[in-house]
């Protein structure tokens, strides 16, 4: 019997064979009845039952092997793809997804040989199912992927949003004590909490924001008219109070008037001096050079110290990155390597450009905004 209607006829022997192996992969199918275990299997065989029956030339088979065919016939697809999602949904790992899908191939082709037997099964059937299977299989797991990362963005956002009240809490109090003169002990231990909330409060907005990147959102901008080389240079002021040790110079070039967010800009430079500060040479000043032409303005954050790695250079923006840093082996700033990301975001969101070069004697990071959006 050809395998498409062997499918079609023991489609009940199948389906149960396929159910009792997704039984068992405990603990995600524990709480699954018997419907749940076997959705959308049955459309999936009918649709593989279909592709079976559809001719095929050698060419078409060479490009299906090489994931260059066409949309799979049937609900294949769909059906496949609502699998992962479930999967997903119910507690699935991707490796048990995976194991169902052997099971499934190994369950088909013991029965169907086991019913041409004497004769032996046919070649053509044989691959043509084993490219289905694959197909699905590839469906499956990018639905499920997409769906687990999905639920991950939606965890980052809720625990972002429910840990801003009590963290707000822990800094009004910390601001209390500080500001009720106990003595030594209690101001210098008030102080520590401030500056702890503070670095949480820096952390809890970087994971906001990355959860809004990642959730397709992007950053949100209000752009209004304004001075830029006002607004930076109160950002550079406070990054000098914080960092007394440090020696940060800024520079201005021509007309820096323009359409821009204000607290972004000033985010996007803090980001690019705390990283300076972090991995430049210590004993050397964190320089910002802001310039403005006709219809731009530059800014360039550079520091001295040694030469970023070409490796590491084309994933600097990248998120959770974090570079080799030399100069700070006790640094405890609790940094989620977010900030470069965060600041190209920013960058990303008013039309503008960051890039990054670094040689022997410093690096640069240059952004590049246009005055007003497009």
């Amino acid at each position: 019997m050809r395998l498409a209607d062997f499918i079609v006829q023991e489609m009940e022997a199948i389906l149960a064979a396929w159910e009792a192996f997704a039984a068992t992969l405990l603990p995600a199918s524990a709480e699954l009845e018997s419907v749940d275990l076997r959705e959308e299997a049955e459309q999936m065989l009918h649709a593989v039952a279909a592709d079976l029956r559809t001719p095929q030339t050698r060419e078409a088979q060479h490009k299906k092997s090489l994931d260059q065919g066409p949309t799979p016939i049937g609900t294949s697809e769909s059906a496949a793809r609502t699998h992962g999602f479930l999967r997903a949904r119910a507690g699935f790992t991707v490796n048990q997804v995976a194991a169902e899908y052997r099971a499934l191939r190994a369950s088909v082709l013991r029965l169907w040989m086991d019913d041409c037997a004497p004769q032996a099964p046919d070649l053509g059937d044989l691959i043509r199912f084993n490219e289905a299977i694959d197909q699905a299989l590839a469906e499956s797991v990018t639905s499920f992927n997409l769906q687990i990362e999905q639920n991950r963005n939606l965890l980052l956002g809720m625990l972002g949003h429910d840990m801003r009240s009590p963290l707000q809490a822990i800094q009004a109090t910390s601001s209390y004590l500080a500001a009720l003169n106990a003595g030594e002990d209690v101001s210098q231990a008030a102080g520590r909490l401030i500056r702890s909330g503070a670095r949480m409060q820096g952390l809890l907005d970087d994971l906001t924001e990355f959860n809004r990147t990642k959730l397709g959102l992007g950053i949100n901008v209000s752009p209004m008219p304004i001075d830029l080389a006002d607004v930076l240079a109160e950002e550079l002021d406070e990054l000098r109070a914080i960092h007394p040790e440090r020696q940060i110079e800024m520079h201005v070039t021509g007309d820096l008037r323009g359409v821009w967010d204000r607290q972004r800009l000033q985010q996007l430079l803090g980001n690019l001096v705390l990283n300076a500060i972090k991995y430049g040479t210590q004993n050397t000043p964190v320089r910002v050079a802001m310039t403005g032409d006709a219809t731009h303005v530059r800014i360039d954050v550079s520091n001295c110290g040694a030469a970023i790695e070409p490796a590491t250079l084309a994933r600097i923006f990248n998120p959770l990155e974090r570079g080799q840093n030399h100069q700070n082996e006790d640094d405890k700033s609790g940094s989620l390597g977010l900030g470069l990301y965060i600041a190209r975001e920013i960058a990303k969101a008013h039309h503008g450009a960051i890039e990054t070069r670094s040689d022997e004697t410093e690096t640069i990071f240059s952004v590049s905004l246009p005055r007003a959006k497009s």
